[in-house]
């Protein structure tokens, strides 16, 4: 897993009373493994107040400053037992103090010859990443990766499954911090094929250091898939049922014996999804004003298959080799219907009305291959990664569409339509990665890369029509073969170190970018190759009484990628067209973050303030043609400067009750100079998201998760408000190895995508609702390797 920017050495985050020092690391009981973001508190023996406290790093280290004396120590992480420890007494000839490795014991009943591991919390949060864990989130149990994004604070997702950060819709996302066939041919869209009971965490990192590529203005959302590497046999099985339709299993195992782990995940899963979308159109020409009203519905029944399979070879302790491969298919029935209404002046008075429909059958195979190699060293810190991976994905699909066109009398004009569209593509990508991380002195860190990746993808695309006699004739400019070639190549470096408080880091990444895109028949070629430098810096200062503060900066890039380039524009709706751009330029942008960390004795608060300066801002620009028909397709504007604010907090006021929340308020001001200067738009906008869990038996759980989406204007409109509002109860049952979980996502079916797109020569209103309210029953079975129960520490639990 790559990790974000600047490593926190000891993250100390202590009332610095003194220069004596407690020093340790909080691990897990059963497995010993590092906690990171665990809280330690030292109290004064002899009347119990509060001195000290601080919170450990990745590697579950601390330390604490305090001044001699005679102490105890409370050690607490969600989803544990707290610890004490006594009998600590701190002078000034045993400073600084160790007090070893503290073993807390999971909270979750540890039965005969099993051990239930308990789940981390719902939301991890440093500085320069938020950190989300799946399983804890009831309201994700048989949702699919697009379900649980939805639901991440700072993300947002629309309807057509379009993924943005902070309101910025260019993001990176990566699996296992690679790239991944997931998020290939149909861009984001494509993970919601993936379930989400795969998926370990999510990482947010909104302002990426140099060892990232340079893809993703608004930043980089790493999806980690699980995997285990405990000794025997152990993993975790799903079965899913719920309405609308959606069947699902899923299996996550690992086998490890000595120094070999082999790991599988597979899940299946088949979903019937309705949607619906309406729009409303005025078309002003010749001083008449020609309304057009669409009603479409949909059913998108699938199924998918998923396996992912490896094994971990260790060498040695310092030596791993992983091998894996991940198989996905999906085959898809998608219908739809297409209704529309056709009027002059005023909807009272109709001039014809349109019925058509769309049958389409898809085909979707994905392979992956990766082969990974780690080193460590004997000096802490050092190592060296190495990663190839190929991706080879295709995919075919079919449409048929009937038209028939009447009078407002029902009788029938012109001839029944009958047309066909067949569509191929392919995606090819071989990807080289090697990083090395060198520490020297007492905490400074060298880290130096290359990646170098090359994609070819294709498109065959036609268009036909059956004639008169039953022949089938093409469509003219509707019919080519597209082709897509790229190459990145890259290297970089960081040089980072602390010297007091100060924590500080810097970066530069070099990138050069070869893009060739060609249309076969109509010979059209277009060539971009560019060389461009990234740099990145990150400035930390770790005060007293639990608080940091970072202040970061990177550049970053928008390509336009093969969705956005392409010329061929979707055919199921034949009066309002999307299409790519081939003559789009990529945007760069220039990103400043100063942001805060508060950690406190019952939760943590992140705050940040951000700003961004984009130059030639990527943007869906509609067109409305004299006929009524419309093309969208992305254009390069001129600047865009946003500013924003965000909170993030994690609070438990109780044992029994947990809260997150996070808001985030920004304006963001658009110039259309470069394209149209009509196209500008200064909007202030904002989300909230909140999720209160409750625990209201033993076993038993209850949790309530809200978002909202305040209206924002666009370059050509505005959008308007979303909120939506989830439940979700769970119950440990089968002496707690299982948990049934029954969820219900959008329980007031209020998560409808409205916007209004003004032109020139048009007026548009759309209303879209591409999932409907979905109620959910999950069986969770969870197997864990056989092992004694482990003892207590001599202190035990108070």
């Amino acid at each position: 897993m790559l990790m974000a920017g600047i490593t926190f050495p000891n993250m100390t985050l202590a009332q610095n009373t003194g220069k004596l020092k407690v020093t340790g690391k909080i691990v897990d009981g059963a497995s010993n493994a590092p906690l990171a973001y665990a809280s330690i508190r030292l109290f004064k023996t002899t009347d119990s107040s509060f001195v000290a406290g601080a919170i450990t790093d990745e590697t579950g280290g601390f330390i604490v400053e305090i001044v001699a004396g005679s102490y105890y120590a409370l050690s607490e992480f969600i989803g544990y037992k707290p610890h004490f420890t006594s009998g600590i007494k701190l002078s000034a000839t045993n400073s600084p103090l160790n007090l070893g490795s503290i073993k807390v014991a999971a909270s979750a009943r540890t039965l005969d010859e099993v051990t239930v591991q308990a789940e981390k919390s719902t939301m991890e949060l440093s500085l320069d990443k938020k950190i989300f864990n799946v399983g804890k989130d009831l309201a994700n149990a048989g949702g699919t990766a697009v379900d649980i994004l939805t639901n991440v604070p700072s993300v947002a997702v629309d309807v057509e499954g379009n993924v943005s950060l902070r309101g910025s819709g260019n993001v990176r996302i990566l699996i296992d911090g690679k790239p991944s066939g997931l998020v290939s041919i149909k861009g984001a869209s494509g993970l919601a094929q993936l379930q989400g009971s795969m998926i370990e965490r999510v990482e947010i990192i909104t302002n990426p250091s140099a060892r990232y590529e340079a893809e993703g203005m608004g930043g980089v959302i790493n999806i980690v898939l699980k995997k285990e590497r405990k000794e025997g046999i152990n993993g975790s099985f799903d079965i899913i049922t719920g309405h609308p339709t959606n069947y699902g299993a899923a299996a996550n195992v690992n086998y490890r014996r000595k120094n070999l782990n082999f790991f599988v995940n597979y899940t299946m899963s088949y979903r019937n999804t309705p949607g619906k979308n309406y729009l409303y159109q005025e078309l002003y020409r010749n001083d008449s004003t020609f309304i057009m009203e669409r009603d479409m519905r949909s059913n998108l029944k699938g199924m998918a298959n998923s396996a992912r399979g490896g094994l971990d070879y260790y060498f040695n302790t310092q030596n791993i080799l992983t091998a894996s491969y991940t198989w996905r298919t999906s085959k898809g029935k998608r219908f739809s219907t297409l209704n529309y209404r056709d009027y002059l002046s005023s909807v009272s008075n109709m001039t014809s009305y349109t019925y058509r429909t769309q049958d389409e059958t898809e085909t979707e195979p994905n392979s992956e291959y990766a082969l990974t190699y780690k080193k460590t060293f004997k000096k802490k810190g050092q190592e060296f990664t190495a990663d190839v991976r190929y991706l080879d994905n295709w995919e075919d699909s079919d449409q048929y569409y009937h038209e028939n066109v009447y009078k407002p009398d029902g009788t029938e004009i012109g001839v029944p339509l009958l047309q066909r569209a067949v569509n191929y593509e392919t995606e090819k990508q071989l990807l080289f990665q090697v990083d090395y991380v060198h520490p020297f002195g007492k905490d400074g860190k060298f880290e130096a890369g290359a990646r170098s990746s090359s994609r070819d993808m294709t498109n065959d695309y036609t268009v036909t029509q059956q004639n008169s006699d039953g022949g089938w004739i093409t469509l003219p400019g509707l019919t080519n073969d597209f082709l897509y070639e790229e190459n990145i190549n890259a290297v970089y470096g960081i040089v980072g170190n602390k010297t007091g408080k100060f924590s500080y880091q810097g970066g530069l990444r070099t990138e050069w970018t070869g893009v060739t895109t060609t249309l076969k028949q109509t010979n059209e070629v277009n060539a971009r190759k560019y060389a461009n430098l990234f740099p990145s810096a990150h400035v930390t200062y770790d005060f007293a009484k639990q608080n940091a503060f970072q202040l970061s900066y990177s550049r970053r890039v928008r390509r336009p990628q093969y969705n956005d380039l392409s010329p061929f524009a979707t055919y199921s709706d034949n009066r309002n067209y999307w299409s790519g751009n081939p003559d789009l330029n990529p945007e760069f942008t220039n990103a400043f973050e100063f942001g805060h960390i508060k950690y406190m004795a019952k939760g943590s608060l992140t705050s940040s303030i951000y700003y961004r300066h984009t130059n030639g801002k990527i943007t869906s620009i509609r067109r409305v043609q004299e006929d009524g028909s419309s093309y969208t397709r992305p254009e390069n504007l001129g600047t865009e400067d946003a500013y924003g604010i965000e909170f993030t907090s994690s609070f438990v006021p109780f044992s029994w009750w947990k809260m997150d929340g996070s808001f985030n308020f920004f304006r963001a001001i658009t110039d259309g100079t470069g394209l149209d200067e009509q196209f500008q738009s200064d909007t202030y906008s904002w989300f909230v998201r909140a999720m209160s869990r409750f625990t209201l038996w033993k076993s038993t759980d209850v949790q309530f998760r809200g978002n909202y989406e305040a209206p924002q204007q666009t370059p050509q409109g505005r959008r308007k408000a979303l909120a939506t509002l989830d439940l979700a109860a769970t119950r440990d049952i089968l002496k707690g190895n299982g948990t049934l979980t029954l969820t219900v996502v959008d329980v007031f079916n209020s998560r409808k995508f409205r916007s209004i797109t003004v032109g020139d020569n048009f007026y548009a209103n759309n209303r879209s609702q591409g999932r409907l309210r979905q109620i959910n029953l999950t069986l969770n079975y969870r197997l864990h390797q056989a092992k004694k129960k482990p003892k207590e520490g001599l202190e035990g639990d108070l």
